[in-house]
């Protein structure tokens, strides 16, 4: 693992989330807002408005498949840096967090499928507990602060685009409609005009987001999820890595991903968070709260996360495969695990495709998203706090 002194400088995706909570914050009151409006004398005007048609799909379709493509097309561009210059640019440093986030993905799927294997429409959520939030995760350990060590957080950050990147294979391959092939043919020929663009040697950013624009729409018409053409546009955008100068913030990746950035976290993502996380709670009882769907996606992410992430963990750690997180106690290891149970942004967005816009199951996903993260962020920051490094 690598040291806090030999870190290198960040992305702009984790740098604002590493040295503040400024993200997470905003996504929690987005969320709160939702749930106030909800269960508000405005609760019928606010579901009104989500349906709402707009050029032949409803408000919230737009949100979700159209302003979340930006929130995926980040999310690209910090995977090929990541690979490329980053945390992840080696074997060494992907071993620990690769396996650390299959096993944090799989062990929550377990846990949901055990719970819901009866059910064949309930099962189509059981990718809903895998995924981690990486800006409330982080945004808890800056809460923090200097108690927690770097390598933590590195840690974290990584498992975090790990997972991601699972959540991006498994919308690809399981939360995909009937294909149309012209319109998918169409998309994959832009997509070849940007590799042949990044290949010729074009810095301007502009040509990629204009035919990428044409890419989602393509992709956005042939049945598979649209936000995926946000990945497939950011892996073709270029990115300068030599020995002599590893950081070129001037490339054009790097560009847009700090353009990108302040609208990802300050507009998209709270206005995803608005659009998704309200949920009617008025006359829930217990009963509905321990329905299979909402108790497997809260025990997925609470306590398969931390399951998963720490036992994986600790086991290569224990065979001395890896290195324990410099600085790391075992205490301050097993919070950022349960940190990990954080899933909100991306398990609000794979409940949508897993269950529709509609209640009642969509509403059970999100009860058991709230209940998971926020039980995840509350023991998680109690451990951290409690917890004391090691010198």
């Amino acid at each position: 693992m690598t040291s806090p002194n030999q870190a290198k400088p960040q992305s702009a995706l984790r740098a604002i989330l590493t040295g503040e909570a400024a993200g997470g914050i905003v996504l929690v009151a987005a969320a709160m807002v939702a749930l106030v409006i909800a269960n508000s004398g405005l609760s019928e005007t606010y579901f009104g408005l989500l349906h709402v048609e707009l050029a032949g799909l409803s408000a919230l379709h737009w949100i979700n498949d159209g302003l979340m493509a930006l929130f995926f097309l980040l999310v690209g561009l910090e995977l090929k840096r990541e690979l490329l210059d980053g945390q992840l640019s080696t074997w060494s440093r992907r071993t620990l967090p690769l396996a650390a986030a299959v096993a944090g993905m799989a062990v929550p799927a377990i846990i949901y499928i055990a719970v819901n294997r009866a059910d064949p429409v309930a099962m189509r959520g059981w990718a809903v507990p895998t995924a981690t939030d990486i800006a409330f995760g982080l945004g808890v350990l800056a809460l923090i602060g200097s108690r927690v060590p770097v390598s933590l957080k590195v840690l974290l950050t990584a498992i975090a685009v790990i997972d991601d990147l699972g959540a991006i294979i498994v919308i690809a391959l399981f939360y995909t409609s009937d294909l149309s092939p012209m319109p998918l043919f169409a998309a994959a020929l832009g997509l070849v005009v940007l590799v042949g663009l990044n290949r010729a040697g074009v810095r301007a950013i502009w040509p990629y987001l204009l035919i990428g624009l044409g890419v989602w729409y393509g992709v956005l018409l042939s049945g598979v999820h649209a936000t995926l053409a946000g990945v497939a546009v950011a892996l073709t955008v270029p990115i300068t890595c030599t020995p002599a100068r590893p950081e070129d913030t001037g490339s054009p990746l790097h560009r847009l991903e700090h353009a990108l950035h302040p609208w990802i976290a300050y507009a998209v993502l709270p206005i995803f968070a608005v659009a998704n996380a309200g949920v009617d709670v008025r006359g829930l009882d217990v009963a509905a709260m321990l329905a299979p769907v909402p108790l497997a996606i809260a025990a997925g992410l609470f306590a398969g996360k931390q399951l998963g992430v720490f036992g994986l963990c600790w086991a290569l750690i224990r065979a001395n495969i890896v290195d324990k997180p410099a600085h790391a106690s075992w205490a301050q290891l097993y919070g950022m695990a349960v940190l990990c149970g954080i899933g909100f942004t991306m398990s609000l967005f794979i409940g949508g495709l897993a269950f529709g816009e509609g209640p009642p199951l969509d509403d059970a996903v999100k009860i058991g998203v709230l209940v998971g993260s926020v039980a995840s962020a509350l023991v998680g920051y109690a451990v951290l706090r409690w917890a004391r490094r090691e010198c």
